[in-house]
């Protein structure tokens, strides 16, 4: 999970939970986010669970009256409802997800960051040089499939000690992708790719730095078999120095449940 400690640092949860306010409710809603990003990380989509007391004599409110209120009140920030849904008291957000799906946005053709065009701006990362070598970071990515102690690819944080360095990476996958409008500057040679990871969790930092090193091998620092060394040095210390990808890159496109635990017939009072 990519996650920030920083618990007072105004984010998506402050603004949802400002909105949900508005529903008078009888105690002061809080929400539980699947997934907690870094400043400057983005979400395509995120899931979130929330409780809500009504007053005595006060209806429960419907998915469509949820999604129409708590929409209005967010109408200034860059944050949408696109669904809800009723769940039973066992079900939470971040425990009951069973996977995470990350995607990082690679722009390959630009030689100086005044290329990138504006409307991308701090939505990709355009590695320095342009070109990368992209069959050996498909090559490289296989490395981290499976189960692997991911000590050299998380940044040290308060959570270190109590947490376990051990992920199993279900996917990682580099395709070409596309970019906003890019059709309308094919002729300037600009090339999107995605990185994508799948995986239940993911350690602090771990996804912008498996980029990093990724990109490194696109750029002939590293070869792909020096991405399995790095992994059986169980060692943040070893990580390239300067190599983390920004931020900027970085998406959270979703996060997947068991379909059981989404049903939507859970009865109001549950």
């Amino acid at each position: 999970m990519e996650t920030s400690n920083d618990q007072s640092v105004v984010g998506v949860q402050n603004y949802l939970e400002k909105a949900a306010q508005n529903l008078k409710p009888v105690v002061p809603i809080k929400f539980h986010i699947s997934s907690r990003t870094d400043a400057g990380v983005h979400a395509l989509c995120n899931s979130a669970h929330f409780d809500i007391q009504r007053a005595p004599g006060k209806p429960a409110l419907n998915e469509k009256q949820l999604i129409y209120s708590l929409n209005y009140h967010l109408k200034s920030e860059p944050i949408r409802i696109l669904n809800v849904c009723r769940v039973t008291s066992s079900f939470h957000a971040r425990f009951s997800a069973l996977s995470r799906t990350y995607i990082y946005r690679l722009l390959m053709g630009c030689t100086h960051y005044s290329e990138v065009p504006v409307f991308e701006k701090d939505l990709c990362w355009a590695p320095v040089g342009g070109c990368l070598n992209v069959t050996a970071m498909q090559d490289a990515a296989q490395f981290l499939l499976g189960t692997h102690d991911f000590s050299t690819f998380r940044s040290l944080n308060s959570e270190t000690p109590f947490q376990s360095p051990v992920r199993t990476i279900l996917q990682a996958d580099i395709q070409p992708s596309s970019g906003f409008l890019s059709h309308h500057y094919q002729r300037r040679g600009l090339e999107f790719w995605e990185l994508q990871f799948r995986s239940r969790s993911f350690l602090y930092r771990q996804v912008r730095r498996m980029v990093g090193a990724l990109v490194a091998v696109g750029q002939g620092k590293l070869t792909p078999h020096h991405i399995k060394e790095l992994l059986e040095r169980k060692d943040s210390r070893a990580f390239p120095p300067n190599a983390m990808a920004p931020p900027s890159g970085l998406f959270l496109k979703s996060v997947e449940y068991n379909k059981a635990d989404l049903d939507t017939t859970v009865d109001p009072g549950e």
